[in-house]
């Protein structure tokens, strides 16, 4: 099985940049709203056939958070957070669910809308790098997921059916690109989250990785 695991949420800690979110907006919950901002930029352009780097939206969305809570995002704020981006830490579930997977035959790669020198950075900076066979990028798509288009690189580069391949992500949006491209789906429900109520369920949920990784190696 070809295990196709989200980056960001999914493996590393968004909570990495509460500190920032803190100093730049007064208020480290800042970072939850300006990470749904992104995503509803990201799908909006994405639903309408446009594509921009998911850094640029990153930083794009950051001084209207700021200006929520009365502050100004300057442009060195904008350059941190993206900084901050490459150095997010793995949640502490993920190297044992990966290696696990790994022991158990699976081929394990990323698939995130960071752009692919920013992908590298993250795994590497994280300690992940040398747990992943491959790393890719929406961007060599040239479209967003969960445009169909990314899921179908990944799926052509590495030779194998939509049915041989199970994409992992804590997003649901995520979990319904992938499924409308054929692939298996595990949701991981971090922080409470839950895949979209209006699409088909994913083929496993679990509440963290481990739990996800065990009942993939069950299926074999």
């Amino acid at each position: 099985m070809l295990c196709v695991f989200d980056v960001n949420e999914t493996l590393l800690d968004l909570a990495g940049l509460d500190d920032l979110f803190g100093s730049v907006a007064g208020h480290p919950d800042a970072r939850r709203e300006w990470f749904a901002l992104m995503i509803h930029n990201a799908l909006a352009l994405t639903a309408a056939g446009a594509y921009r780097p998911f850094g640029e939206i990153a930083a794009a969305c950051l001084p209207p958070i700021a200006e929520r809570y009365g502050r100004t995002a300057t442009a060195d704020d904008q350059r941190e957070l993206g900084l901050r981006m490459r150095r997010l830490p793995a949640h502490p579930d993920v190297p044992d669910a990966l290696r696990r997977l790994r022991e158990a035959g699976h081929r394990v790669v990323t698939l995130t809308n960071s752009v692919g020198d920013v992908a590298e950075d993250q795994l590497r900076n994280s300690g992940l790098r040398e747990l992943v066979d491959a790393v890719y990028s929406a961007d060599r798509a040239g479209r967003l997921k969960p445009a169909p288009e990314p899921y179908r690189l990944v799926l052509e580069d590495q030779g194998v059916a939509p049915s041989d391949a199970v994409l992992i992500a804590a997003h649901g949006w995520d979990i319904t690109g992938a499924h409308h491209a054929g692939l298996r789906t595990a949701f991981v429900s971090r922080d409470g989250g839950t895949p979209l109520p209006a699409d088909a369920a994913p083929t496993i949920s679990g509440p963290d990785l481990g739990t996800v990784a065990t009942h993939l190696i069950a299926q074999g």
